[in-house]
């Protein structure tokens, strides 16, 4: 089974590289779900549907969450809707960016 807290620790780990906040707490993550043992679904979104980053994040997300404990195979779906607005980070990220 996995440890989908263990999966967000790691996904922690990946930074926007123009924002400098980690993909968790800018509300990046819209879904962590075990689909059947030992593979792991993750849905997620971009600060914007032209991101230059857009290929880095979604691999750098799947190589992050495939260092879990039990994750055999990552499927990463990246979706536009709901669209990402500033709401969705949490308030550490919102204080680092000036939002607060």
């Amino acid at each position: 089974m996995i440890d989908i807290e263990e999966v967000r620790e790691k996904l922690r780990d990946v930074y926007d590289p123009e924002i400098g906040v980690n993909v968790v707490d800018l509300g990046l993550i819209y879904k962590l779900e075990e689909v059947r043992e030992g593979s792991l679904y993750i849905e997620m979104t971009m600060t914007t549907p032209g991101c230059p980053a857009h290929d880095t994040l979604r691999d750098s997300v799947e190589w992050a969450a495939a260092q879990a404990f039990g994750v055999g195979l990552v499927q990463v779906n990246v979706v536009w809707d709901p669209p990402w607005n500033p709401d969705k980070m949490s308030d550490e990220a919102k204080e680092f960016l000036g939002y607060l």
